[in-house]
């Protein structure tokens, strides 16, 4: 079953009774509401007075429930995960740690082959490239080495991304402090990172240990690793949002990022992909591809089971 993602961007108070969790609005004029915690995946508090209570927090990290906190910007700021995943963590724990070095190449090389592929057919999808330049992204793919020490991924993002709001937006260009709709691949790819992060967990694993990203101040380094090939999706989703309000970017020059259009973000979890040859959610997928991610560090199997778009 797939799990919910609830948003909260009004003033309340988060509690829970009978393995509920209850919402009781500052609003007095609303009526309480209450969602099974058994059915929630990823939470979104985004309210500056918005309280929750340590029982309900524990409850759903016993639930492994992806707590994702807002900044005043309102922009995705903290993630709160379980640390106890899996019945047998620390086995899961000292594969991953001691997973070999050219494992993890190879592993990086699956990951950054198929992010090229979903880039190229989201492409194609979009209509802003030929079937030759879709060819070339192709070859890309396909050339990409164990460990990508030609670095396939940074020259085929630069191609993407120059082309991808082509039809919208003049030099867009990527970054986490640029312009929009930056703000709106920003939120979704937190949305995304959570929902990796909550999987990771759920297999055994340590999101902090990448296969490929290593900076010392990422907490979810393997999350970021993982997600690479889900980030097409993501685009678009955001890409179908600029299309809608193409006047508000070519008057005001931005999209803000309103409610209804985090609103919109939230979808993220519930798109249609492909994977192992399967038409499957998007949450329920990452759950497949961190499974064989474990399955690779015990050394059960060689390969990620990665997303595809549909055709």
């Amino acid at each position: 079953m797939i799990k919910r993602t609830l948003y909260f961007g009004n003033n309340a108070y988060l509690h829970t009774k009978d393995e509920q969790l209850i919402i009781d609005f500052a609003d007095k004029t609303k009526t309480s509401a209450k969602v099974p915690i058994e059915d929630i995946g990823v939470i979104i508090l985004d309210a500056y007075r918005l309280t929750i209570s340590q029982n309900l927090i524990s409850k759903l990290l016993d639930n492994n429930v992806a707590l994702i906190t807002c900044n005043k910007k309102r922009m995705p700021q903290g993630l709160m995960l379980n640390l106890d995943g899996n019945h047998i963590q620390q086995e899961k724990f000292r594969n991953q740690i001691n997973a070999s070095l050219p494992l993890k190449k190879q592993l990086w090389q699956q990951t950054i082959k198929q992010k090229i592929k979903n880039q190229a057919k989201l492409l194609s999808l979009v209509s802003v490239i030929s079937i030759n330049e879709l060819q070339n992204m192709e070859y890309w793919a396909g050339s990409v080495r164990s460990g990508d020490p030609d670095n396939y991924e940074g020259r085929s993002a630069a191609y993407y991304w120059k082309h991808f709001f082509s039809q919208y937006i003049d030099s867009f260009k990527r970054g986490r402090f640029e312009d929009e709709p930056n703000n709106l691949l920003n939120y979704g790819y937190a949305i995304l990172r959570a929902i990796t992060a909550r999987s990771l967990v759920a297999s055994g694993l340590l999101p902090t240990f990448g296969i490929h990203h290593h900076n010392k101040y990422n907490a979810y380094a393997l999350a970021d690793d993982i997600m690479e090939p889900y980030r097409p999706f993501v685009d678009f989703v955001v890409y179908q949002i600029v299309e809608e309000y193409e006047d508000d970017l070519l008057r005001d020059g931005e999209i803000e990022l309103t409610t209804e259009i985090k609103r919109r973000l939230l979808i993220i979890p519930t798109l249609d992909v492909i994977i192992d040859g399967d038409k499957s959610p998007l949450m329920i997928a990452v759950q497949r591809t961190t499974a064989s991610l474990s399955a690779c560090f015990d050394g059960l199997q060689r390969t990620i089971l990665f997303p595809e778009f549909p055709n």
